[in-house]
């Protein structure tokens, strides 16, 4: 078992590079897995109950954003105060993450209570759904704090150079939701029969119980950030230093996710099969990134350090090391998407030739500029590691709505969907070159956090 704690600012780049990366894209794997958890148990109770559970995920989807942003900014200042041997200014950090969780989750819980109802409608998401969905998406985000808090809890540990700890408390997580999901919705012994609401406190109560015992991790010292209780009171200074690297991050994903909504719109009009398609191969997409965004944090948390440390050049080798790393790994799966499409897409739209074609056609465009997509993930993580989240904020907005969306809009018009997949991949190279100037500037390493 490796040690639960990393040096990365001395010794071995690539064994403390992998040291992080490696159980930080496994915990990504077993957060997108509780959702597929429940939607297997509640399986048996019909297409109504699991396209319930799907829609209700697509909208907690839409916390991402806000948990990103949170999680950089507490990632960067822990790791910078961990570099500097500040051990008590990191864990008072570490503290100031669970006023900020249980703020944003009490606030977006009475905000989901209200608008819940509008989100099905505006998804227009089918009563018979919606009636069973709705009970589910209000006790998730009535409990949403407790998500938060384990979320930013991991965050903390990983800045300290501990990404071990998360994993097993998310493993933890996914266990306790497996063995609740069936006694809950089926009712089994002693337990009542609750249905599609069953497999939401199941979640919930596995999520506590996660987020609970990384507190207890955090308050006994055993992760090396020994919180102490008064750390928890709010500092409305430190809390500001938090959100101020945060906000610009959570700007960024919330971008993101507003130019796919957009994207889909787009290719919507070209038919039920080519959205089909598109939206596989989009699913694919977000899971042969997972790699990016695991490297990305773990470069974030490196350059972060490193820079605490008074060792810029240690932190620009590790970024650039992670960067190497990942675009190996994309090249591999650029050249099997490539090769390959069609038989991954059949996979998931076996029925429909016509989505099978769009699909391959998407990958053999797209595809082969995977490798941009790594240098821009990973280096955006690596800046706001190092506290400098608004250029990449910038960058993103510049490219996204600035060159993709009217570029795809342009394009379609005269070239179809190979006009959009065009843009897509055209908008990937603009992007790394971009993000790739920035990083080589060299303003963020005299960043102040």
């Amino acid at each position: 078992m490796p040690p639960t704690k990393v040096n990365l600012t001395s010794g071995h780049l690539l064994r403390a590079l992998f040291s992080l990366a490696t159980p930080m894209l496994v915990q990504a794997f077993l957060q997108n897995l509780q959702n597929m958890i429940d939607l297997y148990f509640v399986g048996k109770l019909g297409s109504p109950a699991v396209a319930a559970v799907s829609a209700s995920g697509n909208i907690l989807f839409v916390l991402t954003p806000v948990l990103m942003g949170a999680s950089m900014g507490t990632i960067a200042l822990v790791s910078r105060f961990t570099g500097e041997g500040n051990h008590r200014l990191a864990a008072q950090t570490a503290g100031q993450s669970v006023p900020i969780a249980i703020i944003f989750g009490i606030i977006i819980g009475i905000i989901g209570q209200f608008f819940a109802p509008d989100f099905f409608r505006w998804m227009s998401i089918p009563d018979d759904v919606t009636a069973l969905g709705l009970p589910y998406l209000r006790i998730l985000l009535f409990t949403s704090f407790t998500m938060f808090v384990l979320f930013l809890g991991n965050a903390a540990m990983q800045g300290a150079g501990d990404a071990w700890t998360p994993m097993k408390i998310m493993a933890l997580a996914n266990v306790l939701n497996a063995v609740l999901d069936p006694l809950l919705i089926y009712g089994i012994g002693p337990f009542p029969t609750m249905g599609v609401n069953g497999a939401a406190w199941a979640t919930a109560i596995s999520q506590a119980v996660a987020a609970v015992t990384s507190l207890h991790l955090l308050v006994s010292g055993k992760v090396h950030l020994n919180i102490r209780f008064r750390d928890w009171l709010p500092d409305p200074h430190l809390c500001w230093r938090i959100t101020r690297i945060g906000v610009p991050s959570s700007g960024q994903m919330l971008l993101r996710s507003l130019m796919n909504a957009t994207l889909y719109s787009i290719v919507a009009p070209f038919g039920t099969s080519v959205l089909a398609g598109y939206s596989v191969g989009t699913r694919i997409n977000m899971m042969i990134l997972m790699p990016a965004f695991a490297f990305g944090n773990a470069a974030a948390a490196m350059v972060g350090q490193n820079l605490g440390a008074q060792k810029p050049d240690r932190a620009v080798k590790a970024a650039w090391l992670a960067v190497g790393v990942e675009a190996i790994i994309m090249v591999v799966a650029s050249l099997l998407l490539v090769f390959f499409a069609p038989q991954f897409i059949a996979f998931f739209a076996s029925e429909d030739p016509e989505a099978i074609r769009i699909g391959a056609e998407y990958f053999r465009i797209e595809a082969p500029f995977y490798i941009c997509s790594a240098l821009s993930i990973i280096l955006s993580r690596a800046l706001g590691g190092a506290g400098a989240s608004v250029a990449p904020f910038v960058i993103n907005a510049f490219t996204l709505w600035g060159v993709q969306v009217p570029a795809a809009v342009f394009l379609s018009q005269r070239y179809g969907t190979i006009g959009i997949w065009s843009a897509m991949a055209g908008t990937q190279v603009i992007h790394a070159i971009i993000v790739g100037w920035w990083f080589n500037l060299g303003r963020w390493k005299h960043k102040k956090v």
